[in-house]
């Protein structure tokens, strides 16, 4: 067997020894070149979006065990939004609505500015009666709806991780279950994967009288990376963990949807737009659109209805199936 030379031997070592020292000098670098906005949030920042800072009035701890559920429903609503959820449960929330495909539904609640311990009580007569209702203790309030949002995503990722998809959507819309249930079903399955109406020319207003408002000094840039309507998004379980974990390291700003833009930034996801070309759709249709059942059958969500609109829409658009 031929001997492998000496010298050469050296050399290797040598070389070897060299690239070591090189890649240690690069890691050292690049960690103390990484810019502060990556840096973990002071405590006194990051305390509002923070699961500590928060405990629940009620809770549904229970309701994904010993299941794997397709999708979850996340719903925010107010305490007093009584009818928005007795109509979800009658129409696109109700159980066993597509054959063998487990959905769960969960209504999202905060604590009234004004305190009736009638209101409370009937919640929580409701809370047992349905099972679908998660409250927790800060003030329900348009400028909290960021920390609601990461409430949401803190409870899925606790209570329901075996999930595969969730969907955060507002009481206001139209939801065409058994189309994004094909719409997902054809996909291959992915993580870190959001979809729905994504908004790519986001600019901060900076009008102090606008209900947008957001000031130079809690956001100094000029644009919002791309992020999705609030109306309505689906997004892989997955990413509710990371979403919490990103959030450790993003300054809260009071825009809820903005706000989950900006952690997906930090992560390096891209959120996809769901839409369709020859004819063009936006699948996540956030304008309201006048009823039509062919054209809602052809739709994820339409926005902008009461609970009376919704059960009449809803009544008319299952009665003659989907033969668009």
């Amino acid at each position: 067997m031929a001997k492998f030379p000496k010298s050469r031997l050296l050399k290797c070592l040598a070389l070897l020894l060299l690239l070591s020292l090189f890649c240690y000098i690069y890691v050292k670098s690049s960690a103390n070149s990484i810019p502060k906005r990556f840096t973990s949030l002071p405590e006194d920042l990051y305390k509002p979006v923070s699961p500590l800072s928060y405990k629940y009035l009620l809770n549904q701890p229970n309701l994904c065990q010993r299941r794997i559920p397709f999708l979850v429903l996340m719903i925010p609503v107010r305490l007093q939004d009584r009818e928005s959820r007795a109509a979800i449960r009658k129409t696109w929330g109700q159980e066993n609505l597509v054959p063998n495909v487990d959905i769960v539904r969960v209504f999202f609640i905060g604590q009234p500015k004004e305190n009736d311990p009638k209101h409370q009580e009937d919640l929580q007569k409701e809370s047992k009666t349905h099972l679908d209702i998660v409250q927790m203790d800060f003030l329900d309030t348009y400028h909290n709806l960021t920390i609601k949002t990461m409430m949401m995503m803190n409870w899925l990722d606790t209570h329901c991780p075996t999930a595969q998809y969730a969907m955060k959507i507002d009481a206001d819309i139209f939801l065409n279950v058994p189309y994004l249930v094909d719409y997902l079903q054809n996909q291959a399955y992915k993580q870190d994967y959001i979809t729905g109406s994504v908004i790519t020319d986001g600019t901060p207003r900076r009008n102090k009288y606008s209900k947008w408002y957001l000031s130079e000094e809690l956001y100094p840039e000029d644009k919002f990376p791309p992020y999705l309507s609030g109306a309505g998004y689906v997004f892989s379980v997955d990413l509710a963990s990371k979403i919490v974990q990103a959030s450790r390291f993003v300054v809260p700003i009071p825009l809820e949807d903005v706000y989950i833009g900006l952690c997906l930034h930090f992560l390096d996801v891209q959120p996809v737009f769901a839409r369709t070309f020859l004819p063009y759709r936006n699948l996540f249709e956030i304008r309201h659109l006048e009823y039509e059942r062919c054209t809602f059958a052809k739709r994820i969500i339409v926005t902008g209805f009461t609970p009376s609109q919704l059960i009449h829409t809803w009544s008319d658009f299952q009665r003659d199936g989907f033969s668009c």
